[in-house]
């Protein structure tokens, strides 16, 4: 992956110190919106905002695809940096066959977390709001499971993953920094109980961006996940 040069820049205490690289002011504004997408209540104030025009499901969705769709005008106007700069690069057939893999291993994991973990630590989701959740439409689950799929792989995976690479935080650091975003950005719409399944997902979410660097696969990977729960 090619990013085009910057000007050089004044050696700032943590590049001595640590080694992490000057921090592009223009990165700060990308890494602005990943901060909102994981702290502010999005989904609530969505509705809050758009429920009267488009019920209480759709509008909650319409902030989320504000939230993506500035990042990535962000990246091409702000940033004037290439799609391959938060991941998004053609995928080969084993790109596409370790997608699949992947969505089985989260759907294969998450079985287990709702039939063995859960019940020996005593733990349960909002089934109320799960069993309302599958009452929708079947357009609006869509809807759901592929703006999840979408806003949260750029959110939490393409964008900060690497940029975080570019400052040359350790690869460690650089995937779990936004796997912490990721498991504590569910808290506030599906409880601690949820934190569980956010967490094993995101876990195999990361590994696979960092392993293969590929924005495209990692949300068919989620899709895959998501639709199993949510579209059968």
């Amino acid at each position: 992956m090619t990013t085009p040069s910057h000007k050089e820049q004044p050696t700032s205490f943590a590049s001595k110190m640590f080694g992490i690289a000057p921090l592009p002011v223009r990165t700060l504004g990308g890494l602005g919106i990943v901060l909102l997408a994981t702290f502010a209540p999005i989904g609530h104030l969505s509705q809050d905002l758009f429920a009267g025009v488009l019920g209480p499901h759709f509008g909650g969705e319409v902030l989320w695809w504000v939230l993506t769709v500035g990042l990535f005008a962000y990246v091409r106007l702000v940033e004037r940096r290439s799609w391959s700069s938060i991941g998004l690069c053609r995928p080969t057939r084993t790109d596409l066959a370790l997608a699949v893999i992947a969505g089985v291993l989260m759907v294969a994991g998450i079985m287990v977390i709702y039939n063995v973990i859960f019940p020996a630590l005593h733990l349960a989701i909002n089934m109320k709001h799960v069993q309302d959740l599958m009452r929708t439409s079947f357009t609006y689950r869509l809807l759901l499971v592929t703006r999840a799929a979408v806003a949260e792989e750029a959110l939490f995976r393409g964008y900060p993953i690497e940029r975080l690479l570019e400052l040359r935080f350790g690869r460690v650091l650089v995937g779990l920094i936004p796997w912490a975003a990721f498991t504590y950005a569910h808290l506030a719409y599906w409880g601690a109980a949820q934190l569980i399944v956010a967490g094993y997902g995101g876990l195999i979410l990361m590994v696979l961006y960092l392993w293969r660097r590929n924005l495209w696969i990692n949300m068919l990977a989620h899709f895959i996940a998501d639709g199993s729960g949510f579209l059968t």
